[in-house]
């Protein structure tokens, strides 16, 4: 079996909007710029995204978009806008859009510890 050789890819996020940034992040990510490219084996490169804090949004999502959360109860909906995200920790919006743009299986969780955001 061959090693997989990672390399560190660092993405600068100043006056980028966020999808745009995730999206580069994912294909490099999950390996998928790499002509050896399976998806069910994890071998992609490790991912370092600078300056989070100065992300460009498009349009009125700060004001609109909402996260969603669930406690299991009934009436337990809990909503925070992703404007009230950003203010706190701008890295969690971040991590947010990249984690939803993973395939929800076992390996996202090993590919988004491979994920450094500054």
């Amino acid at each position: 079996m061959n090693k997989i050789e990672r390399k560190i890819h660092e993405l600068d996020a100043t006056d980028q909007v966020v999808g745009r940034i995730a999206t580069k992040a994912v294909i490099l990510l999950r390996g998928k710029n790499k002509p050896e490219f399976e998806r069910h084996i994890d071998a992609g490169d490790i991912v370092k995204v600078n300056n989070v804090k100065k992300f460009k949004f498009s349009g009125k999502k700060l004001e609109q978009k909402e996260y969603y959360r669930h406690s299991g109860y009934p009436g337990g909906l809990k909503t925070v806008k992703m404007g009230k995200v950003f203010a706190q920790n701008p890295s969690e919006v971040f991590k947010k859009a990249v984690t939803n743009m993973l395939p929800n299986n076992k390996l996202r969780g090993q590919i988004l510890k491979r994920l450094i955001i500054n």
